[in-house]
């Protein structure tokens, strides 16, 4: 998870290089192209074949994992790195909450108090480091963690079906290179350079093997360890934000980066115990 961590972080300094010259339309279809055929290599050499007959689960993953990608990578490329990754990783009080609405389950006070404290976060976040144009970016950000909420529920979902990893993420890569393909036909085409494809390629390579990273880390650890493990990120994107472009988040700020650490860390533990297939209808 860690490693993960790392990766993930990497990825959103690519993405916010990149977004001075690709849109976020183009960063998503490029960045899943070329996971795509990283994936494709990863399974055939593995001799995993792409047949399945859980394509319903794929689908629904793919598209709520597309909607929160496009959403996370507009948000990298107007808000400060570690702002947009925190924001994108509510993902986890997300996922606690829609346990809970899911399971119909009785009014549970601590774990309601732990969530509360998260969003309580969530506002002190947002109030110091976003100006009155950046508040839509801001909601979309948080709009990008509960896409992020329901993507993980199905991969969870797929995991109990005894779907492999790569063929799981290889099919989020297909759905999302397709659908943002669909949407870079909107707009006029831009020709790529032989000088671009180490940026492309490396923003698809360091987000592809983040995701299985991270798939191994949930599928072989404890859940309340990994994801703990998982706000690494955050830490991560705020040095290479500070690094590479000098940005120094306010005291509150960090203040609320940790309230929603806590948060998700305390909400793991606090939430039903459930079956996967459960949390996933």
């Amino acid at each position: 998870m860690l490693v993960a961590g790392l990766l993930f972080s990497c990825m959103g300094v690519l993405i916010k290089y990149g977004s001075s010259q690709f849109s976020t339309s183009e960063l998503v279809f490029y960045r899943s192209v070329f996971g795509l055929l990283i994936l494709y290599a990863m399974l055939h050499r593995s001799k995993i074949t792409l047949s399945t007959q859980h394509w319903r689960s794929h689908l629904w993953r793919g598209l709520s994992g597309t909607i929160a990608m496009m959403l996370f990578f507009y948000c990298i490329r107007v808000l400060p790195l570690a702002t947009a990754i925190t924001l994108n990783y509510t993902s986890s009080l997300f996922i606690s909450a829609l346990t809970v609405v899911v399971l119909k389950e009785k009014f549970h006070i601590p774990l309601s108090s732990a969530l509360a404290v998260g969003f309580i976060g969530v506002v002190l976040l947002l109030h110091p480091t976003l100006a009155h144009d950046q508040l839509l970016p801001g909601l979309l950000g948080l709009l990008s963690g509960l896409f992020a909420a329901v993507a993980l529920l199905n991969v969870r979902h797929l995991g109990v079906l005894g779907e492999p990893g790569t063929r799981v993420v290889f099919y989020f890569n297909l759905i999302a290179a397709l659908a943002s393909g669909a949407w870079m036909l909107t707009d006029p085409l831009q020709m790529i350079s032989l000088s671009d494809l180490p940026l492309l390629v490396s923003i698809g390579a360091t987000a592809t093997f983040a995701q299985l990273a991270m798939t191994r880390a949930y599928r072989t650890g404890q859940t309340l360890v990994v994801g703990s493990l998982a706000y690494s990120t955050i830490v991560f994107s705020a040095l290479f934000g500070l690094l590479f472009w000098h940005e120094l988040l306010s005291l509150g700020a960090w203040f609320g980066i940790a309230l929603i650490i806590a948060s998700g860390m305390l909400s793991l533990r606090l939430a039903p115990t459930h079956t996967d297939t459960e949390a996933s209808k």
